[in-house]
């Protein structure tokens, strides 16, 4: 994927987490990084948040879980963007995840976890070197 002009990222709750604040914070730290963020708000389904990636011309997706459903969340968001034609929209995450979970994840397809304590810089430069036209 190349990547013109700046990275647009779509930043999702999916599921029924309704704690927003690390998504919020991350979404502001993006934007203040001069990317392009779309933020789906709370409660979001796998298909909302694949469609407006789509929709959005999205080159990431961060999802932010709490809820402990990420296994099911994460397989279903990257399932359909496989079945889209959407593979090459990158699927980063954060929130409580336990360690044991992320390698599988990543062999899923989930190219990065963030765990608490991982700071914004650190997301902001991932995204850069991993989804910016560096990364193509």
């Amino acid at each position: 994927m190349v990547v013109s002009g700046p990275i647009r990222v779509v930043v999702a709750k999916p599921g029924l987490d309704g704690h927003d604040r690390g998504a919020k914070v991350i979404a502001r730290a993006l934007r203040d990084a001069g990317m392009e963020v779309i933020y789906t708000g709370l409660h979001q389904t796998p298909e909302q948040i694949v469609g407006t990636a789509i929709q959005e011309d999205a080159d990431a997706i961060g999802l932010s879980i709490l809820s402990g459903a990420h296994n099911t969340l994460f397989a279903r968001v990257l399932e359909l963007l496989h079945e889209r034609d959407a593979a090459d929209i990158k699927v980063f995450g954060g929130g409580i995840i336990p360690e044991e979970d992320i390698p599988p994840l990543k062999e899923q397809g989930v190219a990065e976890i963030f765990t608490p304590g991982a700071t914004t810089n650190e997301v902001v430069e991932w995204i850069r070197t991993h989804v910016g036209p560096v990364a193509a």
